[in-house]
């Protein structure tokens, strides 16, 4: 028997949560710290700290790491509530590309490995990074990739340029995918590589200009020039990074909806109250059909997102895999949302096109989310296939 409940024990922390957000983290959407270029870090530790003296902070970690090892479904309960500003995520230390990566981590780390770079990064104190995207090579298709790493039977050197790296400025932990070359003493390969930021050979280009400002310190071009790493940097085997990425991949694209589905709730929440009191040609706005059709819509939307979330989580919590059903749910979620987004953006007239309201910045950051983690005809590419099979 299918059953929706959720039980009250995680009813009563969602709720927890949102107040939480609500009262404490929404106030800093205005604060200065909250830059073009994201929220600074100085912003994202004063955040962290809210959270931990609310024993709010990684919930999401596995209990042996200090976490309450949620479920993929209690997780999606949970970061909606998380997401009803996008500043809530950084202070619980569930946003991207965090989360995601400490999920990896704690998959395929050493046990030295998890001392050094996963427990900081659980507890807070550092953030890390995913570097992977290239100009022109690696990114929706990661078998692109052209950063290049040699072997000499001691020591990694990797030579390469990645853009759009998500916090890079500042963070301690980093995880580089580079193609290591044949060689005598190791499988080639993508091969994934750990190592602190600081380490002589990454240099972080400059900063992007992009139009979302909701990660920490925002998305760098980073190169690697020289980059020398011992052979204990190797995270994993040598040649599966592809398949490490997947491992990632598919939980962070359900992450990503179920942050950006407690965004669109939000937004929806601004436009009813709007729609409640502006008045126009003698009514509510709400009164006139077309404004009721949209509310009605976006409602429709986010109760359609919210189950095809749940039930991909639900898939994986059985022990699937669920690519199939993360591609569906990533590609539809992606684009129903910021379709509620702009209704929103519609809903408020002149002022949803300015900062009177959040809306405005919800639209802009979550108009990027239909490319994260491959865009939307990527998915439905590997969608079609797999149909047609």
């Amino acid at each position: 028997m299918i059953d929706f409940t959720i039980p009250a024990d995680l009813a009563a922390e969602r709720d927890r949560i949102r107040q939480f957000v609500a009262d404490k983290i929404v106030p800093y959407e205005r604060d200065p710290r909250l830059t073009s270029h994201g929220p600074t870090d100085e912003l994202r530790q004063e955040l962290v700290e809210l959270a931990r003296a609310e024993d709010l902070l990684t919930i999401q970690a596995p209990t042996a790491l200090g976490g309450r090892g949620l479920t993929h479904v209690e997780q999606a309960v949970l970061y909606e509530a998380a997401g009803w500003s996008t500043l809530g995520p950084v202070a619980m230390n569930c946003a991207a590309p965090d989360e995601g990566n400490m999920f990896l981590l704690s998959k395929i780390a050493d046990p030295d490995q998890t001392e050094r770079y996963l427990k900081p990064v659980i507890d807070g104190h550092q953030r890390s990074v995913f570097a992977m995207t290239e100009p022109g090579g690696a990114g929706s298709d990661p078998a692109q990739l052209s950063t290049i790493a040699t072997f000499d039977g001691e020591n990694f050197t990797i030579d390469g340029r990645k853009w759009l790296i998500t916090g890079a400025n500042g963070a301690k932990t980093w995880i580089i995918m580079a193609e290591l070359t044949e060689n005598p003493h190791l499988p080639a390969g993508p091969t994934l590589f750990l190592t602190d930021g600081d380490q002589p050979g990454i240099v972080i280009e400059r900063t992007m200009n992009t139009m979302d400002r909701n990660y920490v310190a925002g998305h760098c071009v980073v190169r690697f020039e020289g980059l020398t790493l011992p052979k204990s940097a190797l995270l994993g085997d040598t040649g599966q990074a592809l398949r490490y990425a997947q491992l990632r991949l598919a939980p962070a694209r359900l992450t990503h909806c179920m942050r950006w589905l407690g965004a669109a709730e939000r937004a929806q929440s601004i436009a009813i109250d709007h729609a409640k009191t502006r008045t126009a040609f003698g009514k509510t706005l709400g009164e006139h059909q077309g404004v009721s059709f949209m509310i009605a819509d976006n409602e429709i939307a986010l109760h359609q997102c919210r189950l095809t979330i749940w039930h991909a989580c639900w898939l994986m919590d059985q022990g699937e895999k669920a690519r199939h059903e993360s591609s569906m749910a990533k590609s539809f979620v992606s684009e129903e949302l910021f379709k509620v987004a702009d209704r929103c953006v519609q809903i408020l007239g002149g002022i949803g096109v300015s900062d009177e309201t959040v809306v405005e910045m919800i639209f802009r950051d979550m108009r990027p989310f239909r490319l994260y983690d491959g865009p939307t005809e990527v998915h439905k590419y590997a969608i079609g296939r797999k149909v047609l099979r």
